[in-house]
Formats: structure tokens, C-alpha cells, sequence
């Protein structure tokens, strides 16, 4: 139930508790969550800044999409923690597991 929560949460515009109790749940600092995509990254949805340990979304639609939200949340994850596996394909994985957790919930 806690990964169908978390998707939950953020389809509830709670993408902040969201992103609390993942961190919690991982053992790391939650990261900041920013609406406007920093320079050099335009053309994306959204970005996640290892400096900044921050998410950033285009707009402001992007705080309500579970896979926006995992997907960059798997990159905090994986950069604060040492362990660098930031493939887009790992963090697509990432964030589908806990879409289709909510799916099966939502039956």
C-alpha cells in the first residue's frame, strides 16, 4: 500500500508529503520541489539538480503526475546516496512500479 499511497498523494496535489515520506522510507533528505525548469533544460518535463537536491517541473501540472514526480525522485535517490544508477530506463522502472501498485489498488 505505500507505493499506491505515495501515487495517491501526489494525483492529490500533496506532492511535498509525497516526496517527505519517500525520503523517509529510503533513509535520505527529501528534495526540494521547484515549478520552472532551470536554464539548459527547456525542453523537458522536468529535471532533477544534484547541486541544488532539487526537483524541478515546467509547470505547475507536473506536481500532480506520479511518473514526473518518481521519475525524478528515483535520480535524488540514486545521486544523494552514492550510488549512481541514474539510467533514464532505471528511473521509468522506478516510477512504473509504484503506478501500477496504485492501479491494483484502485480496482
Amino acid at each position: 500500500m505505500f507505493k499506491a499511497g505515495i501515487v495517491h498523494l501526489i494525483l492529490t496535489r500533496d506532492a511535498e508529503k509525497a516526496l517527505a515520506l519517500l525520503a523517509e522510507h529510503y533513509g535520505v533528505d527529501a528534495p526540494g520541489l521547484t515549478v520552472g525548469i532551470p536554464k539548459g533544460h527547456v525542453t523537458v518535463a522536468g529535471c532533477y539538480v544534484l547541486a541544488k537536491e532539487t526537483i524541478y517541473v515546467a509547470s505547475s501540472e507536473g506536481l500532480t503526475s506520479p511518473f514526473l514526480i518518481l521519475h525524478e525522485f528515483y535520480h535524488h535517490l540514486r545521486s544523494v546516496s552514492g550510488r549512481h544508477l541514474g539510467t533514464e530506463r532505471y528511473a521509468n522502472r522506478f516510477a512504473r512500479e509504484f503506478i501500477e501498485e496504485y492501479k491494483k489498488h484502485a480496482r
